[in-house]
């Protein structure tokens, strides 16, 4: 080891320059304007992890076309608790984004979110079926009755023409649309928020690694390496939040905590096809999601995507899933076994024996050639030719493994927040819906680690911020409203147009 560069001292150390450190810093920076941040991401720029662009889909899930959101139980019946939740935790991102927007602090929000129109497609007598029944029990809260449904081709021609060309005449097929719906792109949007962090004194360092984190009298005492010189330093902080994606089990294992016992991950890794041909690409203007294979985690969700990724406009389809040891895109092949341990050997063993679905479809997915690949995109997109599409790569993505006492271990989709249990330390881990409902798990945060400074201080702004901060949207149908006709105006976002049933 070199030699160690002298101590430093913050109030809030945050681990990992993506879009979680960053909404996270930004609220501790308007609510406590006088503490001290520290950013420090391993790699040379920020969000170039899960928050990139092109390592993510940039829907802005809110459940108006994902349908493992909304799962149909063996009584027939539609599951919708689930989809009510993301709905209404993409409304508090929008709300916060707006107020920043407000703020001068964004200044273009074009540069990071557009409306696209949101799509469920489906085939087949079965899932038609399904999909009415879904559209029917969504259409009983307010939050969702701009959605429209139809199983008329001549509509669904005019919503996606790209996607009716070719396709067989005779087979069942039916659409939801909402044009409620957002592309975001969170490398954007992170890039933006930290260098406004930067400005108003918060310190980021890239290209710094933290080694080891241990508490030592109420303080957190982080090991940082710098790989730019080989250099070391020690860091002491308050509060230490562990954004860093894929890297964030083995910090959090490295802390110690109690909490963090027993926790495992599953690396599952994606791959999109991509089409830039111009006279293909104006053809489609939607997300348009299907249906889950069995077994596919929610990451692998089908579907075909218009995307405007730094100015430069594509369609992107997949992604497609697949096995890998590397807990980052930009990670080693070890990332897996360093965060085994005798903690969670246990609940990893069991998760791996009871999801044979789930890895057989991993197996499927590996085994695909880009014929295969491109066989897939057929059913979304009959026409399409192989020279008009490439197979990029797209982000890792860690699904959460955790001890059970019934079962011994259990995969579990979603994120998770782990925090000590003094709140000076959280850790987030897991993947999909993630960067959707960032400002909703910092929210959980803030009220998890810092309840007496919410209480007694924070709740005023945060409410400001955030007009339906602590109520159920869909309770209120005014503010439902109210925070929409806001929102869509300081977004630029379009106008819900409520059409036609057919």
């Amino acid at each position: 080891m070199k030699n160690t560069n002298s101590d430093s001292s913050a109030d809030v150390v945050l681990i990992g320059a993506g879009i979680m450190s960053a909404t996270l810093g930004t609220f501790l920076r308007g609510l406590q304007p006088n503490w001290q941040i520290h950013i420090y991401e391993r790699l040379a720029d920020v969000a170039t992890e899960s928050s990139d662009a092109w390592n993510n889909a940039g829907t802005g899930h809110s459940a108006l076309c994902e349908l493992n959101y909304t799962p149909q139980l063996k009584d027939g019946t539609i599951e919708v608790s689930k989809a009510i939740k993301i709905i209404e935790q993409f409304e508090l991102s929008k709300q916060f984004w707006a107020s920043l927007v407000d703020a001068g602090m964004i200044a273009d929000p074009r540069e990071f979110i557009r409306s696209v129109p949101h799509m469920s497609l489906v085939r087949g007598e079965a899932d038609v079926a399904f999909l009415r029944k879904r559209y029917a029990a969504l259409q009983q809260y307010r939050l969702f009755q701009d959605m429209l449904y139809t199983e008329d081709r001549d509509q669904i021609s005019q919503w996606v023409p790209l996607m009716m060309q070719g396709r067989n005449t005779s087979e069942p097929i039916a659409v939801t649309w909402s044009n409620l719906g957002t592309d975001v792109n969170y490398g954007t949007l992170s890039r933006i928020l930290i260098n406004n962090l930067t400005n108003h004194g918060c310190q980021l360092h890239l290209q710094h690694e933290i080694i080891d984190l241990k508490q030592h009298n109420g303080r957190w005492h982080l090991t940082i390496k710098n790989l730019i010189d080989g250099t070391h330093q020690q860091v002491s902080a308050r509060f230490v939040f562990i954004g860093a994606g894929g890297g964030s089990l083995h910090l959090l294992q490295k802390s110690g905590i109690q909490a963090g016992k027993g926790y495992g991950g599953f690396p599952v890794s994606g791959q999109w096809l991509v089409c830039k041909n111009p006279d293909i690409v104006k053809q489609h203007n939607a997300k348009v999601y299907g249906k889950a294979s069995v077994g596919a985690p929610p990451m692998s969700v089908p579907h075909l995507d218009k995307r405007v990724i730094n100015g430069e406009d594509a369609l992107l389809f997949g992604p497609f899933a697949g096995f890998t040891t590397k807990f980052l895109k930009y990670g080693s092949f070890q990332d897996l076994f360093r965060t085994l341990n005798l903690a969670n050997i246990r609940p990893m063993l069991t998760v791996g024996v009871h999801n044979f679905a789930l890895e057989h479809y991993l197996i499927q997915q590996v085994r695909l050639s880009f014929a295969d690949r491109m066989q897939e995109l057929r059913t979304f997109y009959p026409e399409a030719r192989d020279e008009d599409w490439h197979l990029a790569v797209a982000g890792n993505r860690v699904q959460v493994i955790k001890q059970d006492s019934q079962k011994g271990g259990v995969l579990q989709f979603g994120t998770e927040l782990v925090k000590s249990a003094d709140g000076s330390l959280a850790a987030l881990l897991g993947a999909s819906p993630g960067a959707s409902t960032s400002v909703s798990i910092m929210l959980e945060l803030l009220e998890q680690c810092f309840p007496s400074k919410v209480s007694n201080e924070w709740a005023p702004t945060m409410r400001r911020w955030i007009p339906s901060y602590g109520q159920k949207l869909e309770h209120n149908p005014a503010l439902v409203q109210h925070v929409r006709d806001w929102t869509i105006k300081s977004l630029c976002l379009q106008t819900p147009n409520k059409q036609t049933d057919k």
